[in-house]
């Protein structure tokens, strides 16, 4: 009798989320607008059923349904994938990959489109905490250089393409920041946020994209000298 009452009280509740609007039973919104089925969702579980193992998923968290909708708006970015075009002034778009081949050093390469042209950034880094977490290490570092080039040379807006999932993740606070690193990620993030509105692609690494590929290969070159 137990079980049977516990699944009505879910049935109940996934009713009023979906049919009814129920928006104060919704801590955050999910907005997706690239996956298996674009549009709003109440819940990380929901959302991740529309965009895992979709490659080039296009989400986000927001705290209130009306950002999420400004999120899903149509054309509000015009992002370059693959060769199609540069961003609009004002749009810096970001490809960030980490590399790692033992010790306490890491490394990431970054490569960043905006309207007046393409860049190209690596970097080794020695950090033997940070290092125990591999290439997400580089990763991590990648995006944090993009968020801090984004705020010193105005971009309004920043978009990160990226393969580890947690570089969204952590920043929208769907998953728990335990290690040191993470955390300090985070606070990166949320020091930045407020300045420069960021979203995060998610890419499939190794699957042919060419900003993706040369990110992981300027990583790799940074880690050799």
């Amino acid at each position: 009798m137990g079980a049977i009452i516990a699944q009505l009280s879910i049935g109940k509740q996934y009713f009023f989320e979906k049919f009814c609007g129920k928006d104060d039973m919704a801590k955050k919104f999910y907005a997706v607008r690239k996956g298996k089925t674009p549009g709003i969702y109440t819940s990380w579980d929901l959302c991740r059923a529309q965009v895992h193992g979709f490659s080039g998923a296009e989400y986000k968290s927001f705290p209130t349904r009306e950002a999420a909708g400004k999120y899903m708006e149509p054309d509000r970015d015009r992002t370059v994938e693959k060769g199609s075009g540069a961003p609009e002034p004002g749009v810096l778009v970001a490809y960030v990959d980490g590399s790692y081949k033992g010790g306490p050093e890491f490394s990431y390469g970054m490569v960043l489109l905006a309207a007046d042209g393409e860049r190209h950034f690596c970097e080794k880094l020695q950090d033997t905490g940070l290092a125990k977490m591999r290439n997400v290490a580089g990763e991590i570092k990648g995006a944090e250089a993009a968020m801090r080039y984004a705020l010193e040379h105005g971009f309004q807006r920043l978009i990160i393409y990226h393969d580890y999932e947690g570089i969204a993740r952590w920043c929208q606070g769907d998953w728990k920041t335990n290690r040191d690193g993470t955390k300090a990620y985070k606070a990166f993030y949320d020091s930045i946020c407020g300045k420069v509105d960021i979203s995060f692609v998610k890419v499939e690494g190794h699957s042919g994209d060419k900003y993706n590929d040369l990110a992981d290969a300027l990583a790799k070159k940074a880690l050799a000298h």
